[in-house]
């Protein structure tokens, strides 16, 4: 049997405690003993009871929380060979030579260490007669799977670390409600963020937020005089309408020559420079605390379900691993490229570096600062003599997605610093027909980056017989060159008839591109779409009461989701929340399968359970709804539970969108403008959707979308995250009943 250690180290992050639940639930389900080592390397050094054996039960109700309930701690003594010959002693004592740490740069610095001492260490232990000499062929070797968990996103070997998501949740809630007291008085805010020597947060937060000004470490401003530009910047943004000005800074913030850069600082010159009120908002450690997000309790889920699945492959004995995330694929790296790389960062900042540090960073770090470069600024650049200007229209159709706006704000300001004239189609395809169609400017769209809804509006109309004459004819009349539509199912059909009758409307032959905005996550091309994590959200959010509420009186819910047939929200949602059961379309409902849920539920409650949520997705079952498998739980469970019923409706629909879309919405954007200004130089230029699939932005053409499409379920015909339901199978599982031993015999 492997014994499998998980523990803490360094700085709590949100997402922890579902890391370690998923190993510990997963490494039982396959076979092996799992130990939670508490209060980090100190427990490991310390030993005694901070080495606990864990069961199934000991990581109940953890999912939520935020911090580390096993605890983290620096260790001084770790960082000396004799303490980490003590830690060796306390592993091998209990027979554990696979650990999974949870933990940033530093704690995952360590484990290299002692993973490469391990030898010797053993060695040492059995010369001094503390352990016997078989056992260094029962352990030969150590391995090792780091789970990168901390805020600051600035490790390499994953696109985002346990934490990140949550933290900018933190930002942006702060900043959304500065902007509107900001706006009140006409004031300035300076709001200084986390991340060390990393800006992840402090550009990923601009972004998100819509703010006028950010300073990261990786590419301090390029003038001596960058004071001045900032505040002509910001001057110019008074002078057009703006009504608040936020600056925010990454903690590590410096100029070109290593100076670092405080908000103290930055308030002076908003102060003497605007002659204005400025404030300093430092967030601090609030952004560390609280229930991690959505996104955060999945990925960790998955993160800590991966360390176990290779450790107990066999593949993998005596290395040293990162366990991270491309684009929505799990990936393994050798711990010693993710630290050589990390490190080599860390190094060009400090050494002024800065083209270095931007290019190790990665593409999509660079590409977010030349975004955000643009967005900032208080209007757009005066378009050169000989580029083209194209007429570019945006629309929204099918249902409301939070993102919209977002996405609009982000496509019309970036088109116009391209030089482009940006127009705004109001109401959807109806719109396009009725004439609905006006010119937008850079303040049209001002504050609209975290408005949820839609201000442009929406609805689901399709295209039929004349309106395409209708359609035409406005095409021309407004000289529109290109279109964006952003939106869901119906945007994609609309899209695809306008582009096949081309044919017999010439104007209808320029280049299309649909951008992917849905709660329900159910277009082809794309493995995400924007509103998605917000809708996933809410319900994480409202479960959470839910099962607060269930804990007290002994009940089961059973909370409907949308999602029509495309169970995305509900699986998602269910491992997120911990949720016992979830029902999908796809895999469709039996009356069996009730029966043996309703019959585990109720030798689950016989035990002393508490509380039971059940998710079903709205379109799986046309018989079996709601409402009949409240009433089955009830009949069958009534002396152990009461079950009551939640449809949680348009609320997953409505809010204000989350960080990962407004992010995701903004980036997709700016590739969208392209790829629409590179058609229109095409004599016959081609319609696509764009989507994120594998880690990167892609355009999915026309011809090849429809053949993408479940036409009869509204959903694409391969759902990629079908692959994560064994995993939350497995962490759903009911606890195994207890066992009772007579005479060394085991019965349950």
């Amino acid at each position: 049997m492997k014994k499998i250690g998980v523990l803490t180290s360094g700085g709590d992050a949100p997402g922890m405690n579902a890391a370690v639940r998923a190993v510990v639930r997963s490494g039982l389900e396959k076979g092996a003993e799992v130990y939670a080592i508490y209060e980090g390397y100190q427990g490991m050094v310390d030993g005694g009871d901070k080495i606990k054996l864990m069961d199934w039960r000991s990581v109940g109700g953890i999912l939520h929380l935020g911090g580390t309930v096993i605890g983290t701690a620096r260790c001084k003594d770790f960082r000396e060979r004799n303490g980490r010959l003590r830690a060796a002693h306390n592993l091998l004592s209990r027979g554990i030579d696979n650990l999974v740490i949870i933990g940033g740069d530093g704690s995952l610095t360590g484990a290299g260490k002692l993973c490469e001492e391990w030898e010797s260490l053993v060695q040492e232990l059995i010369e001094s007669e503390q352990l016997p000499p078989d056992i260094a062929d029962l352990h030969p070797e150590l391995t090792v799977m780091g789970l990168v968990g901390s805020i600051d996103n600035d490790m390499a070997g994953t696109d985002i670390s346990i934490g990140a998501d949550t933290a900018l949740h933190r930002i942006t809630d702060a900043v959304d409600a500065l902007s509107s007291t900001a706006a009140s008085h006409q004031r300035s805010f300076v709001v200084e963020v986390m991340g060390r020597n990393c800006g992840y947060l402090a550009l990923m937060s601009a972004i998100a937020t819509g703010a006028d000004w950010v300073l990261i470490p990786e590419s301090p401003p390029n003038l001596d005089e960058w004071e001045t530009k900032m505040c002509d910047v910001l001057r110019k943004g008074r002078q057009i309408g703006r009504r608040d000005s936020i600056v925010i800074i990454s903690e590590g913030a410096q100029d070109r020559h290593g100076n670092p850069i405080t908000s103290n600082y930055v308030q002076e010159v908003l102060e003497t420079k605007l002659g204005e009120e400025a404030r300093v908002t430092i967030l601090g450690h609030v952004q560390r605390g609280g229930a991690p997000s959505a996104f955060d309790r999945n990925l960790s889920t998955l993160f800590g379900d991966a360390a176990v699945e290779a450790i107990m492959s066999n593949e993998v004995n005596g290395e040293a691993l990162v366990i991270g995330i491309k684009g929505n694929k799990i990936i393994h790296t050798p711990l010693d490229v993710c630290l050589k790389k990390t490190h080599e960062i860390h190094n060009a900042i400090k050494n002024c570096d800065f083209e270095t540090a931007m290019e190790l960073r990665g593409s999509g770090f660079r590409e977010s600062f030349q975004t955000i470069r643009t967005l900032v600024r208080a209007l757009p650049h005066d378009p050169e003599p000989a580029q083209r200007s194209l007429r570019i229209a945006v629309m929204n159709a099918d249902a409301c997605a939070p993102g919209m706006n977002t996405v609009v704000r982000a496509a019309v300001r970036l088109g116009l610093d391209r030089g482009h004239e940006m127009l705004g189609i109001y109401n959807g395809l109806r719109g396009l027909m009725e004439n609905d169609i006006k010119e937008l400017d850079w303040m049209s769209v001002n504050g609209w980056a975290y408005i949820g809804g839609s201000e442009l509006g929406t609805n689901r109309h399709i295209p039929v017989n004349s309106d395409f004459y209708t359609i035409a004819r406005n095409i021309e009349e407004h000289r529109i060159d290109a279109l964006l539509i952003v939106g869901g199912w119906s945007a994609y059909k609309a899209a695809i008839l306008l582009n096949q009758q081309q044919r017999n409307f010439p104007s209808l032959g320029i280049p299309i591109v649909c951008f992917p905005a849905s709660i329900d996550n159910n277009l082809p091309g794309s493995e995400l779409s924007v509103g998605a994590d917000t809708a996933l959200n809410g319900i994480v959010e409202a479960v959470d009461r839910i099962k607060q509420s269930a804990v007290a009186s002994r009940r089961v819910f059973v909370v409907e989701v949308m999602g029509g047939k495309c169970g995305y929200l509900a699986l998602m949602g269910a491992m997120a929340t911990g949720a016992e059961r979830v029902y999908l379309n796809e895999e469709g409902v039996t009356l069996k399968d009730l029966v043996q849920d309703v019959n585990e539920l109720v030798s689950g409650f016989q035990r002393g359970k508490r509380l039971g949520v059940v998710i079903r997705s709205e379109g799986a079952n046309p018989t079996y709804s709601n409402d009949f498998i409240g009433a089955l739980f009830a009949e069958e469970g009534g002396q152990y539970f009461s079950v009551r019923q939640a449809s949680l409706g348009h609320l997953q629909q409505g809010g204000n969108p989350t960080p990962f879309d407004r992010i995701l919405g903004t980036r997709m954007a700016q590739k969208s403008i392209e790829y629409l200004e590179q058609q229109c130089e095409l004599k016959e230029p081609e319609s696509a959707s764009i989507g994120l699939l594998r880690g990167s932005f892609r355009f999915t053409s026309f011809r090849d979308l429809p053949r993408l499409m479940d036409d009869e379920n509204g959903r694409p015909k391969d759902e990629w995250w079908l692959d994560l339901r064994p995993v939350a199978k497995t962490m759903a599982r009911p606890a195994p009943l207890p066992v009772r031993r007579n005479h060394n015999l085991t019965t349950d």
